[in-house]
């Protein structure tokens, strides 16, 4: 059994919604079947109980070494805790080869998971041992290192619940809300408002006392100390006991409490000195230790938190009743969990000191130990919720606190004996507030229930009603994607609408290309909907980035199909038939939201049949009305766009609106059909949207189809009299919209210039030329730079055999590179002549013609 080709599905995919690793798996002994080898399920079992039932192929209803594989991947991220559920396992074309898709939910988890999947597989196969504990152990740790925080992923959570999408940035905390112009960022509990300069105000607990004074807010009082002698001095004016601690810092680090003697103050100083240049010395405000987080301009959540202790038994040291608290599995080591473990450090050992025991000590049963003297989560303190308990002047005071340091989420620290009473009833103070606040205690507290702080924290950065999301169009299908897109892309542009746009010659916002080359996959997407500056956005959607990645978004508001015909690069990644392409295509289909439209060409069967995966509603668009599809979708009052008297028609029940034909350049006054067809499109799509009607009217009216702005999509030009025609035409379906078009434009005689690409099947490449062969009376046939992997003059020899038996052609010649048959074409022509090329290197070539054009 051979794992290859691994691929991790990020988004909507041709399995599934959910993100998922897709590996191909290769089973060269014939004897892979599990009824081929005996006692296999067995000692598979015996190794992994829970792997669950291996599922047979719906086809075949055989059970294979790829089923098993597929099982337990997903069964160990299941057991190792991951929020799993799907996985399947389909046969291919070739014998013994399978597409494994199991479901992840973090990506570097599902790699592990496959990988230890493929070890047990064999360990099973080969009646080896295989370690379950370790694996799993394996599993649980990457997950924890690899997934978000409670408090980010409270956050992202929050957010998703109100359909908001999310991408995480980075490995850590950093997290987009939204797309485009409607994003928010966060960082942890830190959103994209909050700022450095009250980040900056919070860290320096000097300068936050006093501002907080000023504002009337109770504070302990202190000074700021540069060495030992002076935090003595501190210590003995305020005459009580003191709190230690360094002016920049935060979790608790290096804060000593409740310390008196010189010698406490002095050991404390040295600590805090190690943070902090400047170590402040305060007052000690006796009572508990309570975080009140403010959002905005609410108290939404409070907590008293205790420090890390221990009981006594009578029986066990303290360093083993320490052990046996650190078993619960809330307690991890970082912030991943819960709760964080109990450390046994310096400042453990000094605080135990201070109650005359050791980590040895077997303290009396019922004794409380402390380890610590603060109660951060973090050094391993517990919390109790007591949000329902906290007095309203006492949540004024702390937003009032939050207010005057400029934060939007702020960690309040106050000491008081109760929140039930205003400080001023019990001698309280705030002692501390914290930019980006760990959330945890008030999730998952230690006692009472846990608080909605991740919804209160969306509700502040999006208002009712707003998902944060821009208008999203995807475009599929076999020909027609690229001048659709840009189409669509200029109606909303019309409209007043910051646009991005990708497509296979690069990325675009508001109308500026920022990147080149082929940019219709995914990963292109997902950069046009990080940009700021775009308000809405169009993809080109096309079958690699489908296949490599899946989609860049969860829904989009509009689904265009142009058509799939007779399919393009079939037999490429086991996309074998044209039905096989069409499931394909029908991926954005099917992620359509729920209030979006799906805008599907009725003339073409296979893409009508997609209609029924909708979610959303449905416009069918084609040339006759009269058509089957289109009559029956019309009568029920749905919507339909169609070419009547020389207009384009949209009609939705009773009403209409019409567009002449003549008032759209694209489309050469209605002679070009599949021009025709994408303007019916690009209507459909702009209607779904809202877009005002004189708006699509301009927008139609002032499209400009040429070299500059649609490249390789029937670029137009004059030539001593007679016209070139410059199109990116390289399948059978696109070549025969190309003809009939060409058909109906005058001339004295045709030419055409072609190659083939060489990663089409032998059958596809001979159909253009067949196609050509009746149309045109001179063909030049040209061999391009990239054969993908042909041998060199193949291509040729596929081309030249779909001419035989033409009907048109008379003349025949083969050229090798593309810019000298475009030459020997032009060199042909007359007056009134017509030269279709079939351009390879579509810029250059472009380019290459232009300066032909201008230099005869």
């Amino acid at each position: 059994m051979e794992v290859s080709r691994i691929r991790a599905l990020r988004g909507p995919n041709l399995w599934c919604r959910h993100t998922a690793i897709e590996a191909i798996v290769s089973c060269s002994d014939e004897a892979h079947t599990l009824a081929q080898l005996p006692g296999f399920e067995e000692r598979l079992r015996a190794r992994f109980p829970e792997v669950g039932p291996l599922r047979p192929d719906d086809n075949e209803g055989v059970v294979s070494l790829a089923h098993a594989l597929e099982c337990a991947a997903m069964r160990l991220q299941a057991e190792a805790g991951c929020p799993v559920s799907f996985s399947r396992t389909a046969p291919t074309v070739e014998p013994g080869t399978y597409q494994v898709v199991v479901q992840y939910s973090e990506e570097e988890v599902g790699r592990l998971a496959l990988d230890l999947a493929a070890t047990l597989c064999r360990a099973a196969r080969d009646d080896v041992p295989f370690d379950l504990a370790d694996a799993l152990h394996r599993l649980r740790e990457l997950d924890e290192d690899v997934r978000l925080g409670p408090s980010t992923g409270s956050i992202v959570y929050a957010g998703v619940a109100r359909g908001i999408p999310y991408r995480r940035l980075t490995q850590g905390s950093m997290v987009q809300f939204g797309w485009g112009s409607k994003q928010r960022r966060i960082q942890a509990a830190e959103t994209d408002l909050t700022s450095a300069v009250s980040e900056s105000i919070a860290q320096d607990k000097e300068l936050t006392k006093t501002l907080l004074h000023a504002a009337g807010v109770p504070v302990p009082m202190g000074r700021s100390v540069s060495d030992a002698e002076q935090a003595w001095a501190a210590a003995q004016e305020i005459d009580a006991p003191v709190v230690v601690k360094p002016r920049d810092g935060n979790q608790g680090k290096g804060v000593a409490v409740r310390i008196r003697t010189r010698e406490e103050v002095i050991a404390a100083y040295e600590v805090a000195a190690e943070i902090s240049s400047d170590v402040i010395v305060e007052r000690y405000i006796p009572g508990h230790d309570f975080r009140l987080l403010v959002v905005g301009k609410h108290l939404v959540a409070a907590a008293r938190r205790d420090p890390p202790q221990v009981t006594g038994d009578g029986k066990h040291t303290v360093r083993e009743l320490v052990e046996e608290v650190n078993r619960d599995p809330r307690r991890g080591e970082g912030h991943a969990t819960s709760l964080t473990k109990i450390r046994f450090d310096d400042i453990a050992l000094a605080t135990l000191a201070k109650q005359n025991l050791t980590a040895d000590s077997v303290p009396p049963k019922g004794t409380r130990v402390v380890l610590r003297n603060n109660a951060n989560l973090s050094t391993g303190g517990s919390a109790t919720d007591v949000t329902d308990d906290v007095h309203p002047e006492m949540a004024a005071r702390a937003v009032a606190a939050a207010q005057m340091v400029g934060l939007d989420i702020c960690g309040v620290d106050a000491v008081c004996e109760t929140v039930l009473k205003p400080f001023e009833e019990q001698a309280g103070g705030i002692v501390e507030v914290n930019a980006a606040p760990g959330l945890r205690m008030h999730l998952q507290p230690s006692y009472g229930k846990g608080r909605a702080v991740g919804e209160a924290i969306i509700s502040t950065m999006f208002g009712d009603g707003d998902d944060g999301r821009i208008p999203v169009v995807a475009v599929s299908g076999t020909n027609g994607k690229t001048t659709t897109v840009r189409l669509i892309t200029h109606l909303l542009a019309s409209s007043g609408l910051r646009m991005g746009m990708t497509g296979t010659d690069g990325v675009y916002i508001m109308g500026e290309r920022i990147d080149t080359g082929d940019c219709s996959g995914p990963r292109s997407a997902r950069n046009v909907l990080m940009h700021p500056d775009v308000d809405a956005a169009v993809f080109e959607t096309a079958r690699g980035g489908l296949l490599r990645e899946g989609l860049a978004f969860d829904r989009c508001d509009v689904a265009v199909v142009t058509n799939v015909g007779e399919g393009d690069h079939l037999g490429l990644s086991y996309i074998s038939t044209v039905e096989d392409l069409a499931v394909l295509k029908s991926v954005i289909v099917q992620n359509v939201a729920p209030h979006g439209m799906a805008v599907l060409n009725a003339a073409d069967p296979m893409v009508v049949r997609m209609a029924d995966a909708c979610p959303g509603a449905v416009t069918f668009f084609a040339a006759d009305l009269n058509n089957p599809v289109m009559a029956t979708h019309c009568a029920q009052g749905k919507r339909v766009v169609y070419v009547e008297d020389g207009h384009i028609v949209a009609a939705e029940g009773e009403n209409q609106v019409r567009i002449a034909l003549s008032a759209i350049p694209l489309t050469r006054g209605g002679t070009i059909g599949f021009q025709v067809e994408n303007a019916m499109s690009a209507v459909a799509a702009a209607w779904a949207l809202g877009i005002d009607w004189e708006v699509i009217r301009r927008g139609l009216a002032t499209f400009v189809n040429d070299a500059a702005t649609a490249p390789g999509r029937f670029n137009v030009f004059d030539y001593k009299g007679a016209t070139v025609i410059a199109d990116y035409g390289h399948n059978p379906d696109a070549i025969q919209a190309l003809c009939n078009a060409i058909e109906g434009m005058p001339a004295k005689r045709r030419s055409v210039v072609i190659s083939g690409a060489g990663d089409r099947r032998d059958v596809d490449i001979r159909r253009q030329t067949e196609i050509l062969g009746g149309v045109f009376d001179e063909v030049i046939l040209y061999q391009d730079q990239c054969q993908r992997g042909r041998e060199d003059g193949e291509v040729l020899a596929l081309l030249r055999e779909g001419l035989e038996g033409a009907t048109r052609a008379s003349a025949v010649e083969e050229i090798r590179g593309e810019f000298l048959a475009i030459d020997t074409a032009l060199s042909h022509l007359q007056p009134d002549d017509l030269c279709l090329i079939l351009v390879d290197q579509v810029e250059e070539a472009l380019a290459h013609i232009a300066q032909r054009i201008a230099g005869d």
